[in-house]
């Protein structure tokens, strides 16, 4: 009897997942604001310093912000990730961080205000992955990264709801 019934709860799951319209499924994911830009020619402890920090200190305490991350690399690129309370409005979060950054941006060097500062709302969800290979070894790696870049990335970037597109190129040996 508890097998039937396990199963009648399976199958009307299953039947509720296939009907339920995506926009009624809940947001597990926190809204997301990433604040990035580049500050070519410094090392990291440099671009902490006189970049993050800033940026991190105007940033600080914007509404419903929960806590927020931050990366420097070696090669000056900086991202910052403002996470907020679930339930609210990633359109407004974003519009009080850039009101945040655009009043940091005199604190910043010269190079990094040159290059900008984007502000930009995420939703960290993986939709899909998809890989794009040659099977019999007529296509290189450049030649199918190359196509994604001028064929596959701009149509999906298109689409309705979504932020990014990246590709991580990794060879397959077939044989």
């Amino acid at each position: 009897m508890a097998v039937c019934i396990s199963l009648l709860i399976a199958l009307v799951g299953f039947i509720c997942l296939k009907t339920l319209p995506i926009e009624q499924y809940p947001d597990i994911a926190p809204p997301t604001v990433m604040i990035s830009t580049s500050y070519s020619g410094a090392d990291a402890n440099t671009v902490m310093k006189s970049v993050v920090m800033p940026i991190e200190e105007a940033v600080n305490g914007v509404e419903n912000m929960a806590y927020m991350t931050s990366e420097a690399s070696a090669t000056g690129d900086v991202n910052i990730n403002v996470y907020f309370k679930q339930g609210t409005d990633p359109d407004m979060a974003a519009v009080n961080v850039q009101n945040r950054v655009s009043a940091a941006l005199g604190l910043l060097p010269q190079e990094v205000t040159r290059v900008g500062v984007k502000v930009e709302k995420r939703q960290n969800n993986i939709l899909q992955i998809a890989a794009l290979v040659s099977r019999d070894g007529k296509f290189d790696m450049d030649f199918i990264a190359n196509y994604i870049d001028i064929n596959v990335k701009p149509r999906l970037l298109r689409v309705t709801g979504v932020g990014s597109c990246w590709e991580t190129p990794i060879p397959c040996v077939y044989g």
